[in-house]
């Protein structure tokens, strides 16, 4: 069945409230289970058929209320009241209401609905729907003819260079030995170590209340990914907090930036190392009961975190094991080569030292990377670049000291250090559209471009990777799309107000907010989704389809497309247009071409 199909037939059994649809037959096992109104389990039985459930069970248990139709043996469906359209092969949730204010009929008729949708989700969505979606796709958030891009342009951290998480760690470690040696914190913040998978991109911290957040699009902060330390904060003490609302008003909130007086997001990967060191010496301070000011705190593991950077020492680590730390960086060289080879110009803009991005280039690509690109800047000072006008280039000789030299031309072969993007504009001519520029950071890299000179830009997000594989299992897209439908049923039915009416929304609110829960756990138990709040963008991810015309895991994913590509977005529902949910999930499914290509260099 097509998503189409199953997307039209989802919407009808939703919405529809005439005469039933009857649906296909499925072989697929469903047992089902009976229970009383004290709870208690009176019988059960399983049809028969196929034994996979929609979460990877062996078999997909039900559990029905009293008042609601039980699928009988042998896959025939029980009388329902008129009106409650559904198919066969029902999942359940058990309700413990007992209540019997309301006419059975009416509460049978909800549970019906309840059943018939549950079915329709179960039965809808075929066995691997999404597994064709694809990390190494390149996805769009505003339209690209890659045949009207001559010039690409690079950062080099997290773009040309993918590192290994085995970096994190050392930051921390760092960092924390900085905190106790250099700010003179107590040394038993030794005795904590790195968590992995604590933090995610793109959190807010509030400075002052020393809570690390996920704030939505809205700049509402989701419930239940409050931090103060390693503790969740309850929501209730969240309210109390900040005025008896989740919301964060735009004057405390990061600036443009990212980095406000009173609230910073931490938006690029470097940033996770001090996410988790802020976490656990705040933890530290809390378990032992001494008195500390947040402020001085964040201030102090922000210092402690660039004296990583300053010091030179990430540089070091990297450089003595090229092997341990950068990842993939053939793929890297075939990226090179393809453009090249196709006659585009290619220039490097990175905050980093000409020294250390040598190393890591001669590592990638060999001695001679630097004929790759026709102008190369080192410690551009970004974002400062962006819009600083006054700030010149300078030349680097061979061994990477200053020239005196004023420049008057970017020559290729030669490298160059600060100046600033007008002066660049001035010198290359290189304007608007036909520029396309890759970063990882979405304020340092690409904000100023795409909305002061109109370049296309290009977001790297490592991210994807896992998030892709996350929502590609079959797990999560029944719970997903069960979440929508139960939302989309509670917005029906709310105009039922007897009581016994009430008790069952009541219960598939609970029944929501266990979903809800249970979706964002997929991708990290403490803040969940790096794209998703419960059911809104992320600020983050507000940002990255602002400031990024396309998104991506990795460059290597331009091996997977001609270079006259032209990459469309998906024109997804707006709110009083047509909810195409089952559309919405598999955004992405595609079969990415030349993945023969990838396959040789992998």
């Amino acid at each position: 069945m097509s998503l189409k199909i199953a997307t039209t037939s989802l919407t009808r059994a939703l919405w529809s409230g005439g005469s039933r649809q009857q649906s296909p037959k499925v072989n697929r096992a469903c047992c089902v289970t009976l229970r009383g109104h004290d709870g208690t389990k009176e019988r059960s039985g399983c049809s028969s058929g196929g034994s996979r459930g929609p979460c990877g069970d062996a078999q997909p248990c039900s559990e029905l209320h009293p008042g609601a139709p039980a699928a009988a043996s042998g896959g025939q469906r029980a009388e329902e009241p008129a009106g409650a359209p559904g198919v066969t092969g029902a999942k359940r949730r058990a309700s413990t209401s007992t209540s019997t204010t309301a006419p059975l009929d009416q509460k049978s008729y909800m549970w019906a609905r309840y059943a018939d949708l549950r079915r329709t989700v179960h039965e809808l969505i075929p066995p691997g729907a999404c597994k064709s979606l694809n990390s190494s796709a390149i996805y769009a958030n505003n339209e690209v003819n890659l045949d009207e891009v001559d010039i690409y342009g690079f950062d080099y951290d997290y773009t040309l260079a993918l590192y290994s998480n085995a970096l994190n760690s050392m930051i921390f470690n760092t960092a924390r030995t900085f905190l106790v040696e250099h700010f003179k914190y107590p040394e038993a913040i030794l005795n904590y170590d790195y968590i992995p998978n604590f933090a995610v991109r793109g959190l807010h911290y509030d400075i002052q209340k020393g809570l690390l957040m996920k704030i939505d699009a809205f700049h509402y902060i989701q419930p239940g990914t409050v931090y103060r330390g390693l503790r969740p904060v309850p929501d209730e003490e969240v309210l109390e907090l900040y005025g008896g609302t989740f919301h964060v008003p735009l004057q405390l909130d990061s600036g443009f930036y990212g980095k406000g007086p009173k609230v910073k997001q931490f938006m690029d990967i470097f940033s996770i190392p001090e996410m988790t060191l802020l976490a656990v010496a705040n933890d530290f301070f809390i378990s032992n009961d001494i008195d500390y000011d947040p402020v001085h705190l964040s201030k102090d593991v922000s210092e402690a975190i660039g004296m990583v950077h300053l010091k030179g020492f990430m540089y070091k680590w990297i450089e003595q094991d090229l092997d341990k730390f950068i990842m993939r960086g053939e793929e890297t060289d075939a990226v090179l080569h393809r453009l090249v080879s196709q006659g585009k110009k290619l220039f490097l803009m990175t905050n980093s030292p000409f020294s250390f991005v040598d190393k890591g280039m001669t590592h990638m690509v060999g001695k001679e990377w630097r004929d790759f690109f026709d102008v190369i800047i080192v410690q551009a000072d970004k974002p400062h670049f962006f819009t600083d006008c006054v700030k010149p280039f300078r030349r680097l000789d061979g061994n990477g000291d200053l020239r005196w030299e004023k420049i008057s031309s970017l020559d290729k072969g030669h490298i160059y250090k600060q100046g600033n993007l007008f002066d660049f504009l001035r010198l290359t001519g290189w304007r608007g559209s036909k520029v396309l520029y890759f970063g990882d950071h979405l304020y340092s890299d690409l904000a100023d471009l795409t909305l002061r000179h109109g370049w296309r830009t290009g977001a790297i997000v490592p991210e994807l990777e896992h998030e892709t594989k996350v929502v590609s299992t079959d797990r999560y897209a029944v719970s997903l799309t069960w979440l929508q439908a139960l939302t989309g049923l509670m917005e029906r039915l709310q105009t039922h107000r007897d009581p016994g009416s009430k008790e069952v929304l009541d219960e598939w609110q609970k029944e929501r907010e266990e979903l809800r829960l249970m979706t964002k756990n997929f991708f990290n138990p403490q803040f969940g989704s790096i794209f998703r709040t419960c059911h809104n963008p992320t600020y983050f991810s507000r940002r990255l389809s602002r400031f990024s015309d396309l998104y991506m895991a990795s460059l290597s994913c331009l091996l997977n497309y001609d270079l006259s590509q032209t990459f469309y977005p998906r024109r997804t529902p707006l709110q009083h247009e047509a909810p195409l949910w089952m559309d919405q999930l598999c955004t992405g499914c595609m079969k990415t071409p030349f993945l023969e290509e990838m396959a040789q260099i992998r």
